[in-house]
C-alpha cells in the first residue's frame, strides 16, 4: 500500500487539496509593512493579565502597520473548556476597546479568513494532514494510553528526554498494510509527524523579542491528530491556521521557546514561510521578599475579573501593561499624556528579557492620574455605570444623590495639580460615604487628633453653626470667620504666634478646623473643608452633630 493509499484509507472523505486552501485564502491584500497578528486564547480558563497583554501588544501592532488583529477560538482541547470562558473573553476586549478586526462569535462572523473557531475547520486540518501521510511525513501511532505512561516513566527514571522518537517510535517504520490492517481492525490511532530532525545538532531562529537563538533540532514524533474526535493538536493547528490566515507576527509567551524546535519543523514540511515570533516575558510579582511568576491560583490580580470588580479604568491597566511590555513606554506616556495608547511604537527590543515586574501600586498611581484628569460629570458616570454592576447599594446612593456626588468629586478636580484620591471606582465611596444621611444611620467612630474632649466639641460647633456659619458666604468670608472664632474660643488663629507660644493656648487653627470636620465627616483626612460644607448645608451638619452627641464616648 502507498502513502497515498494509507492517507485515502484514513480521509476518505477529503477530497480539497492545500492548493485548493491556498486559493480559497489568499495572500492578504495590504499595505507595505502591515503586520497580521493574531490573539489566539483556548478557552481553557479564563482571560488573565498574560492573555492582556498579549492582547494589547497585537492591537498596538496592528494598528501602528494599519494591519489585520484576529481573534481565533482555539477550542481542539475540548475535554478542559471551560463554559463562559469565550464569552469573558469577548467581554473583555469589549470593555478595554481593543475589540479584533475580524472575529466569529454568537453566530456573527467579521472577517473572510474564517472559520475563527478551531472546531469548525476539522476539513481543513484533516486536509493538511492527509497531505503529510501522502508524503511520507505522518504516519497512524497505536501506541495505548498504558504503553505511553510505561515510556514516560522509563525516560524519566533513566533522566532521558521525555517523547516518542528513536527506538520509542514503535509504528514510525511499520509496513502501511500493517498499519492499514489495524485501522480497518477499528484500533484507535492517533497521526503523528514523521520528524526528520537530529537532536545532536542546532538551528538558528531569530526572535523579535530574544535575538538570535541557538536551539536543538525536532526529532520527536508529537501526535497531530488525536484519537477522540480526530482534533488536530494545538501545535499543528496553529501551523495551519497562521499560514492560512496569512499571520506574519506571533505573539505569545516565553513559555512556549521550547516548542520553537517543533513549529520551525512543521512549517518547513509544508515549505510554509514562519511568521515572525515575539516571546513575550514571563509577568513577575514580589512576594515579601522574593519575587516569583504571577499565578492564577495564588493571585486575584492575575485574572481579568478583578480589574472590572475593582473599578480600574480600561485605559489606565492599559497603560499599565504597556508600562511592562515595553521598558520606554513610561517616558513616552510623559511626554505624550494624552495621545491614545494605541500610537505608542511598540518595539519587541524594548521587552524585558528576565521577566517583567507588574505592581499593583504602580496600576494605582497611573489610574489616580487618569481618574483626576476626568471631568467630574464623566467620572460620575463612570462611577454610577460600575456601581450598577458590583454595588447596588452604592449605586442607588449615588444616584439619589447625583448633583452632591458631581460637586464633591469635583472638588479640587479643575486646579492646576488636581487631587489624585481615587485608585479604581471601589475606593470612591468609603471616601465619600458621609455625603450620603443614610449612611450615618450606624454605629459611627469618630478619628480626631488634637481636641477630643465631648463638651469642648460640642461648645465650638453649636457657637460655629448657631452664629457664624453662613451658606452664602465666599471661602475667604468663611475662613475670616473661624479665625475670628479660634480667637474668641482661645485657639490660636494665627499658626506663627501659636508656634512661639503653644502653651498660651488650647490649641490652633488646624485643630479648630479639624473638629469641624471630624463631626460631619468623621474624618480628619478630607477634601477642602469649605467645599464639603456648602454640599451639606447647616441643616445636616446640625443633624450630625446630634449624630456626634450620640455616637461619641472619649
Amino acid at each position: 500500500m502507498t502513502n497515498k493509499e494509507l492517507a485515502d484509507l484514513i480521509f476518505p472523505e477529503i477530497t480539497q487539496t492545500i492548493a485548493d486552501y491556498e486559493k480559497l485564502y489568499p495572500e492578504r491584500n495590504l499595505e507595505e509593512g502591515a503586520k497580521v497578528v493574531r490573539f489566539a486564547p483556548s478557552p481553557t480558563g479564563f482571560m488573565h493579565i498574560g492573555n492582556m497583554m498579549s492582547a494589547t501588544i497585537n492591537y498596538c501592532l496592528a494598528h501602528a502597520s494599519h494591519g489585520i488583529f484576529f481573534l481565533r477560538n482555539e477550542d481542539t482541547d475540548q475535554a478542559r473548556s471551560v463554559d463562559g470562558a469565550m464569552e469573558f473573553i469577548h467581554h473583555v476586549l469589549k470593555h478595554y476597546n481593543i475589540y479584533p478586526d475580524e472575529y466569529e462569535f454568537a453566530g456573527e462572523t467579521k472577517g473572510k479568513y474564517g472559520p475563527y473557531i478551531q472546531s469548525k475547520r476539522m476539513p481543513i486540518y484533516h486536509a493538511f494532514i492527509k497531505h503529510l501521510i501522502s508524503i511520507g511525513r505522518a504516519y497512524p501511532c497505536f501506541l495505548t494510553s498504558e504503553e505511553l505512561k510505561e515510556i514516560r516513566e522509563y525516560q524519566a527514571k533513566s533522566k532521558k528526554r521525555i517523547g516518542i522518537y528513536g527506538r520509542y517510535a514503535k509504528y514510525r517504520d511499520v509496513s502501511n498494510d500493517e498499519l492499514a490492517r489495524r485501522i480497518k481492525n477499528g484500533e484507535k490511532y492517533t497521526i503523528r509527524f514523521r520528524s526528520e530532525g537530529d537532536f545532536t545538532k542546532k538551528f538558528l531562529f531569530e526572535d523579535l523579542t530574544k535575538g538570535k537563538i541557538e536551539m536543538p533540532e525536532n526529532d520527536i514524533d508529537v501526535p497531530i491528530m488525536k484519537s477522540e474526535n480526530r482534533l488536530p493538536t494545538y501545535h499543528f493547528a496553529h501551523v495551519v491556521d497562521d499560514h492560512l490566515m496569512r499571520t506574519t507576527h506571533v505573539v505569545r509567551g516565553e513559555e512556549w521557546l521550547s516548542s520553537l524546535p517543533l513549529h520551525y519543523e512543521l512549517f518547513a514540511a509544508f515549505n510554509f514561510k514562519m511568521p515572525k515570533y515575539i516571546h513575550t516575558s514571563l509577568i513577575l510579582k514580589k512576594d515579601q521578599d522574593t519575587i516569583r511568576k504571577i499565578s492564577k491560583r495564588k493571585d486575584p490580580e492575575a485574572l481579568m475579573f478583578y480589574y472590572e470588580e475593582k473599578g480600574y479604568p480600561p485605559l489606565a491597566v492599559i497603560d499599565a501593561v504597556l508600562t511592562i511590555a515595553n521598558s520606554n513606554f513610561e517616558e513616552w506616556r510623559t511626554n505624550h499624556p494624552d495621545t491614545p495608547f494605541y500610537e505608542f511604537p511598540f518595539s519587541p527590543k524594548k521587552m524585558s528579557s528576565s521577566g517583567a515586574l507588574f505592581d499593583l501600586d504602580k496600576l494605582d498611581n497611573i489610574s489616580k492620574n487618569y481618574i483626576s484628569k476626568i471631568s467630574a460629570s464623566e467620572l460620575y458616570e463612570k462611577y454610577l455605570a460600575w456601581a450598577k454592576n458590583y454595588d447596588e447599594h452604592v449605586y442607588e446612593l449615588i444616584k439619589k444623590y447625583k448633583d452632591d456626588t458631581i460637586t464633591f468629586l469635583n472638588i479640587e478636580r479643575t486646579t492646576k495639580k488636581p487631587r489624585k484620591d481615587y485608585e479604581n471606582y471601589l475606593s470612591i465611596f468609603p471616601k465619600t460615604w458621609y455625603l450620603y444621611d443614610e449612611e450615618w444611620n450606624k454605629p459611627l467612630t469618630y478619628d480626631f487628633t488634637k481636641i477630643t474632649d465631648k463638651e469642648e466639641i460640642i461648645m465650638i460647633m453649636e457657637e460655629y453653626l448657631n452664629n457664624y456659619y453662613d451658606e452664602a458666604d465666599s471661602e475667604e468670608v468663611w475662613f475670616n470667620k473661624i479665625k475670628a472664632l479660634c480667637d474668641k474660643m482661645g485657639y490660636a488663629s494665627n499658626m506663627k504666634e501659636y508656634k512661639e507660644n503653644p502653651n498660651n493656648f488650647k490649641g490652633n487653627i488646624a485643630d479648630f478646623t479639624t473638629v469641624i470636620r471630624v463631626v460631619i465627616t468623621t474624618s480628619n483626612m478630607t477634601p477642602n473643608l469649605y467645599d464639603i460644607m456648602q454640599i451639606l448645608g447647616k441643616k445636616r451638619m446640625s443633624d450630625r452633630l446630634t449624630k456626634f452627641k450620640e455616637n461619641y464616648n472619649n
